[in-house]
């Protein structure tokens, strides 16, 4: 399914996130406090927004990040190339679950928006606390659903009904867009995921709440 969305999918992002996707990537970054020559590892990259945000945070930071679609990487190693960043930002192939870093390499780590897309997130979290050195710091965004009623009224609509049409519209794909409201709806509430990644080797969780809560970003320290 990822492959098959690949060329449009960040077309699509910025869409259908009226442009606020590039704002909450910046936000995540900026809560990792990322210093000079830093290693960040990016899971679930995609066509590496989060990866190459990463790379501009300071200077000499190193990231490598993992997708297992392969066409989405193409597309992003094409970004990563035209932004001139192809000597800090390295692309490979994997499973979040078999993150192919030795044990704490990273300073830091990000998932942005695919952390609901892993089979066992609880074993991606436990890669995530393998591969983040102690203290090191964690950051994942993932839709939530804004708690203010008429907001929320609002957004269920959107989320369910035009997003989805939209977007099989744009990617010539029947089920990608249908699949990610119904995928948001099975993760867990912020409270709960919060706890869970408290539960695999994180400390001071905290489960940020932006954009009225269409977006949740955790951040974590690596115990």
């Amino acid at each position: 399914m990822f492959d098959a969305i690949a060329a449009r999918y960040d077309f699509l992002n910025h869409f259908l996130s009226a442009g606020l996707d590039t704002r909450w990537r910046t936000r995540a970054i900026r809560e990792l406090g990322l210093a000079p020559e830093a290693r960040v590892l990016d899971v679930c990259t995609g066509t590496a927004d989060l990866a190459i945000a990463a790379r501009a945070a300071a200077d000499g930071v190193q990231v490598v990040g993992v997708d297992f679609s392969a066409a989405m990487l193409t597309i992003g190693r094409q970004k990563v190339r035209a932004r001139h960043c192809d000597r800090g930002v390295f692309l490979v192939r994997g499973d979040a679950t078999r993150v192919p870093v030795r044990d704490g390499w990273a300073d830091a780590a990000t998932i942005g928006f695919g952390i609901r897309n892993v089979a066992e997130p609880e074993l991606a979290l436990r890669e995530l606390a393998r591969v983040v050195k102690p203290g090191g710091r964690l950051a994942i965004l993932e839709f939530g659903e804004p708690r203010i009623p008429g907001i929320r009224t609002l957004y269920r609509w959107y989320f369910q009904h035009l997003l989805p049409r939209v977007g099989r519209v744009v990617s010539k794909h029947d089920s990608a867009y249908s699949y990610l409201p119904a995928s948001v709806g099975a993760f867990p509430p912020p409270d709960r995921f919060a706890a869970i990644m408290a539960a695999h080797g994180f400390s001071g969780v905290r489960a940020v709440p932006l954009s009225f809560g269409i977006v949740y970003l955790y951040v974590a320290t690596r115990r």
